[in-house]
């Protein structure tokens, strides 16, 4: 799948570079065009992979270059003004060479949380390419003011893709963690699992093709009917073929062919249980999932059909959903088989409900708060203050 991808604030310009390091490494050519946008110059200087050319200052008759500072409706406001410039660095992408537009933003801060949705509108407007949203949740320990942003955004980004692809910091902060070293594991974490996922039926030069092909069109159903989506991963390291033996954790070495592709099938059914079932990108109950796709990626010699349509059988159980797709990657010099299940239209997500509910105290604490301090200033102020006259 080929996507034009940009990157809104600073969580989305980092991992949007991200992405174009791992295309680099990987060479799977899924980022056809990138580009970054922010009201902070330090944040877009940061960036290594994303052409200067692409990086675009916005606001800068407002916040001169300095950011919003978690002010995400003055990031929405300056997004607004400041479409064109965006626009600008749209217009150098080959957007017929583009199967979808990925909009990533950090939720939590102001630039990406309030112009992200912004931008979705503005480009679903104009052309008929799917737009998605990749939106990243703050942690829970990031301070009130971040959840709150993050539940106003995004119930606005929801509302203005045609799918959101969520990611739960909480859920991936490791206790004791550094925050730098924490969202660099965490981007990493992202681009592994998108990666595999929109990387699936692109076919390069010499390379196998799938024995049940996933191309665009799979993901683009999928997404299709709007709402939320999260992706589950798991994999298993393998040793190939070409290395002299069978010795891996998916097949065994005492056997035939057909032991070996019983073997391979089990594996495989509960490389899918894993996935579905352990850490997701936004945790929920996948049970009552409207669309689901499953990705199997690795080396071809341990991926089979059986495997593939048990692994797609299964889900189809757990989700309660008749539209389940599933399909190969096949991925020689991985070192690994790797399982990408993607659920879309989740609706039993406790994660998202605890949020709004933090963040509409958050804003009853906030006004709260500003109510009591315009009253102290006016008891600062009128103290005695009658007798002096004002200057104007």
């Amino acid at each position: 799948m080929k996507l034009a991808m940009i990157g809104f604030g600073q969580a989305g310009g980092k991992v949007v570079d991200k992405f174009l390091e791992y295309d680099k490494r990987t060479g799977s050519e899924i980022v056809r065009a990138a580009a970054a946008v922010n009201t902070a110059k330090a944040d877009l200087m940061g960036l290594e992979h994303v052409p200067e050319s692409q990086r675009v200052l916005i606001g800068q008759s407002r916040v001169k270059g300095h950011g919003v500072g978690a002010d995400n409706e003055l990031g929405a406001e300056i997004a607004e003004e400041d479409i064109d410039e965006v626009q600008g660095a749209i217009d150098s992408i080959p957007v017929h060479e583009v199967d979808a537009f990925l909009v990533v933003a950090g939720l939590g801060g102001g630039t990406g949380s309030g112009g992200a949705p912004v931008l979705a509108k503005h480009l679903k407007r104009i052309y008929t390419e799917p737009v998605y949203g990749l939106g990243v949740l703050p942690g829970s320990d990031e301070g009130g003011i971040y959840t709150l942003n993050a539940a106003r955004s995004f119930q606005t980004f929801v509302r203005e893709v045609d799918n959101l692809m969520v990611f739960d910091n909480d859920a991936w902060r490791k206790t004791g963690e550094s925050v730098q070293g924490g969202y660099e594991e965490i981007n990493e974490e992202i681009v592994r699992r998108f990666g595999i996922l929109f990387g699936a039926g692109e076919i390069q030069q010499g390379q196998e093709v799938a024995e049940s092909v996933v191309d665009s069109s799979e993901i683009i159903n999928t997404l299709s009917g709007g709402g939320v989506s999260t992706v589950g991963y798991a994999e298993e390291e393998v040793e190939e073929r070409s290395s002299g033996g069978l010795l891996s954790r998916l097949r065994n070495d005492d056997g035939g062919d057909e032991l070996d592709s019983a073997h391979t099938t089990n594996r495989i059914t509960s490389l899918v249980r894993k996935a579905a079932l352990g850490r997701l990108t936004l945790p929920c109950e996948i049970e009552g999932a409207e669309r689901a796709l499953l990705v199997l990626a690795g080396p071809p010699e341990y991926l089979n059909r059986k495997g593939i349509e048990r692994g797609r059988k299964w889900l189809e159980e757990q989700t309660g959903s008749m539209e389940v797709r599933g399909g190969d990657y096949p991925y020689r010099g991985a070192g690994f088989v790797a399982t990408v299940i993607l659920l879309a239209g989740v609706t039993n997500v406790p994660r998202i409900k605890e949020l709004q509910e933090v963040a509409i105290e958050a804003q009853d604490n906030l006004d709260e708060i500003r109510e009591e301090s315009d009253e102290n200033l006016d008891n600062l102020v009128s103290d005695d203050s009658d007798e002096l006259e004002s200057l104007f």
